[in-house]
């Protein structure tokens, strides 16, 4: 059977600076899929616990190992100097969070972490889920992660400080916490960790249905 040559679909082509904060960020959540989602847990100075979910997080580099989370100025504050959220203050002041990975586990748990709630309120808490004591770094970690990332803040660098403006939190990894059966010779089983990613608006997406993919040489 011979290919059909369909004619290419008329493409949109959107200039940003014409478009309003949330229609970009509708756009950017929409293309850029799937994300994981880092289920970041902080202290204040005091040592009051705070947990969120950001699905803008990656890896970094491995030497050293570096990971990055972005989470966004907020709309706006309890003043009109304040406009970071709660885990972006506490690692400012702090310098330390913990990255706790999110499996379909304990995924609705993670979603019901992203309220905004007031900072005196414990998102471990409100969650369900068990805080147990890091080894390096103060923030807890999530004892039903299946793996979780002690990190040292290495820099914030904020992109904008206006609504919708996006913050890069830097931070190296001090020490890796792995369940003990998903890991062999340093490589993590992808089923048993289960991980869970974003789509755009309400929905999240499962790592399940994965293809093999050798790279060329």
């Amino acid at each position: 059977m011979e290919a059909v040559n369909a004619p290419a679909p008329a493409m949109l082509s959107l200039n940003p600076a014409n478009c309003e904060t949330r229609q970009v960020y509708k756009l950017m959540t929409g293309i850029i899929v799937p994300r994981p989602v880092a289920l970041v847990s902080t202290v204040d100075r005091t040592g009051h616990a705070n947990l969120a979910p950001f699905s803008f997080f990656s890896g970094v580099g491995s030497n050293p190992p570096t990971v990055l989370f972005c989470p966004a100025v907020r709309d706006s504050g309890p003043s009109a100097r304040d406009i970071r959220k709660d885990t972006l203050r506490n690692v400012e002041e702090t310098g330390e969070f913990v990255v706790n990975i999110v499996s379909e586990l304990i995924s609705a748990a993670a979603n019901a972490s992203a309220a905004e709630v007031a900072p005196e309120v414990d998102e471990f808490v409100l969650a369900g889920l068990t805080p147990i004591a890091s080894i390096v770094v103060h923030p807890p970690r999530v004892a039903e992660s299946p793996a979780q990332m002690e990190c040292k803040l290495l820099q914030v660098i904020y992109t904008s400080r206006a609504p919708g403006g996006g913050v890069v939190v830097l931070g190296e990894v001090v020490r890796f916490h792995v369940r003990e059966d998903l890991m062999e010779d340093f490589r993590v089983d992808p089923a048993g960790l289960d991980a869970v990613g974003r789509m755009a608006g309400n929905t999240w997406v499962r790592t399940r249905d994965r293809i093999e993919l050798i790279r060329p040489k």
